[in-house]
């Protein structure tokens, strides 16, 4: 089993919370709510920011009156993602130098670990495993 590094119990909780609320767990699911509980502005906005009737992200809540510069890049990397959204106009918003210039970068290397776990394997896997294909 694999280990996810959390920033607090209550993002563990939220994202476990979560998981079993929409009842799904793929990598789109996992790594959206990992980022959007990673702080508690976003933990307590999560019904502004996922539409759970349609299952699909709600990108007018970017521009809520409660976000922050930080909370919006925790957001900006959540919807990319989930299914690669961009704010038209505001595409140089979505770059790693954008949204990772804040104190959640550390976690935000966790998302995206759970959006591609395909790719994300350790670099000793990795060299053992190209060592063995030679």
């Amino acid at each position: 089993m694999e280990t996810i590094r959390f920033a607090s119990k209550e993002h563990k909780a939220f994202y476990c919370e979560m998981l079993i609320k929409t009842r799904n767990d793929d990598a789109y699911h996992r790594a959206f709510f990992y980022a959007m509980g990673i702080c508690a502005e976003t933990r307590r906005n999560i019904r502004s920011l996922f539409d759970f009737k349609n299952g699909g992200i709600n990108p007018d809540g970017l521009s809520d009156p409660w976000q922050t510069g930080s909370t919006r890049r925790l957001c900006r990397l959540a919807f990319n993602l989930w299914n690669g959204f961009t704010e038209e106009g505001k595409e140089n918003r979505s770059t790693p130098y954008e949204l990772f210039d804040c104190g959640f970068a550390p976690y935000f290397f966790e998302a995206i670990r759970l959006r591609y776990p395909e790719y994300c394997r350790s670099m000793e896997c990795t060299i053992r495993q190209s060592a063995m294909e030679r």
